[in-house]
């Protein structure tokens, strides 16, 4: 655990699954003053959600951070960034339930987040995933995060592991990071043939594509073989098979 100390520290964490409910894992990292991670921890957590890993990887974090440490955490899962901030006190004052009156999902985690949270200073920031010259902690507790969902083992700097590398779907391009989508690229008609030829309809919630980047409440999105995401990945993964 980090010991106590005047300074904020700033960090960032992330979750993975690999099928939305799937192989998962949990990552965070620790930034020095010019953010540079310095301290970093993943591991698996068999199968299970995205939302799950999300708030795995938050409670790992501030459970590993003394108490009178302020922090900036930095993530780009607004479902556990609201989960936690915005609708928890609306939870608390229902009962746990939501305001359909149905139980709130993962409670337990979010029971154990809100009292790691209590009595500490913590500012939460929202970072886009998976962005051309995006924020670097966030990119490094993915990518710590995703090879712990398909290794499913422990790994950080304890264990002297070596960091986490680029995604698979990750291309790297004069110092930048740009996603690719899955099969898109691939014979197999223009990007509006594609868009057209996969059922849509408005997200509920925000959620993760199976390409790794989010998508909002309100956004198009297409079923694929794993869950949700966006129409473009449903129709490369057409093209694909």
């Amino acid at each position: 655990m980090i010991l106590g100390m005047a300074e904020r520290v700033i960090a960032a964490c992330d979750g993975a699954s690999k099928g939305n409910p799937g192989p998962a894992g949990w990552a965070w990292v620790i930034a020095d003053g010019t953010e540079t991670p310095v301290r970093w921890a993943a591991g698996p957590l068999g199968t299970a959600t995205n939302n799950v890993a999300e708030l795995t990887a938050l409670e790992r974090l501030l459970a590993d951070v003394e108490p009178d440490v302020p922090m900036e955490i930095r993530m780009d899962s607004q479902y556990a960034m609201k989960a936690v901030t915005t609708w928890l006190p609306g939870w608390k004052r229902k009962g746990w339930k939501t305001s359909a009156g149905k139980p709130v999902a993962n409670q337990e985690l979010v029971m154990r987040i809100d009292a790691l949270l209590t009595g500490r200073s913590v500012e939460f920031r929202y970072v886009p995933a998976h962005q051309v010259n995006g924020d670097p902690l966030n990119d490094f507790a993915d990518r710590a995060a995703s090879r712990a969902a398909v290794a499913q083992e422990a790994a950080g700097s304890e264990h002297g592991s070596p960091q986490p590398p680029p995604s698979p779907d990750t291309v790297r391009s004069g110092g930048a990071v740009r996603r690719t989508s899955g099969a898109a690229g691939k014979a197999g008609g223009s990007p509006s043939r594609q868009r057209a030829s996969a059922r849509t309809l408005s997200a509920k919630f925000p959620g993760r594509c199976r390409c790794g980047r989010s998508y909002a409440a309100g956004e198009k999105i297409a079923k694929n073989a794993e869950g949700w995401g966006h129409p473009e990945c449903r129709t490369a993964e057409s093209d694909a098979g």
